[in-house]
């Protein structure tokens, strides 16, 4: 079904986060490069083909106190679509000098103390819709009220056991899945 790339070259996740603008995306004239993510440890696909975006979409605007019945937000990531994180994500929360997002497209966040954080989490994460993943499991989920959210770190693991993705599902934050670049690579379709 798909071709592993050499162990040698990278996990091709990193590789996919540090190109500046690729061509497949960019250039209307060019047909754009299809890729899907496995799992680093044991080579199981975590999503079918998805097509790189220029930047990660803004999250959709969702009046989540107004909804019927609790659940995540419309996903920030149209389907069949993956974009690269420049900024930290996910754990460690550190203190931080003046308020601000505590990572990208979420609100500040205060410790016990009345401090405001920011993230130190990982770069070059790997944004996708979470209806685009497959054979992920929920290992632990940092307290919110109807779902996950990335405050404890990695939180979705491979059938193999190894954690690979930070899921945010809480209704009152942006829907999404971010595949750790460390744990996966991309297999090109």
């Amino acid at each position: 079904m798909y071709e592993p790339h050499d162990r040698g070259q990278g996990d091709g996740a990193s590789e996919l986060g540090r190109s500046a603008s690729p061509a497949d995306v960019t250039d209307p004239g060019t047909e754009a490069e299809t890729v899907m993510f496995v799992c680093a440890t044991c080579d199981v696909p975590l999503t079918g083909p998805l097509t790189r975006l220029p930047a990660v979409p803004e999250a959709p605007y969702y009046e989540w106190w107004d909804a019927d019945e609790p659940g995540p937000s419309p996903p920030t990531v149209p389907s069949g679509h993956f974009a690269i994180e420049p900024e930290p994500y996910g754990a460690p929360l550190v203190v931080a000098e003046v308020p601000g997002p505590v990572m990208p497209r979420h609100g500040t966040t205060y410790n016990a103390e009345g401090k405001p954080l920011v993230s130190r989490g990982p770069r070059g994460n790997i944004v996708i819709n979470p209806h685009d993943a497959h054979g992920l499991e929920l290992r632990h989920a940092s307290a919110a009220c109807c779902g996950a959210t990335p405050d404890g770190g990695m939180n979705q693991q491979c059938v193999c056991g190894t954690l690979v993705a930070t899921l945010c599902s809480d209704c009152c934050l942006p829907y999404e899945l971010h595949l750790s670049a460390d744990h996966v690579r991309t297999v090109h379709t």
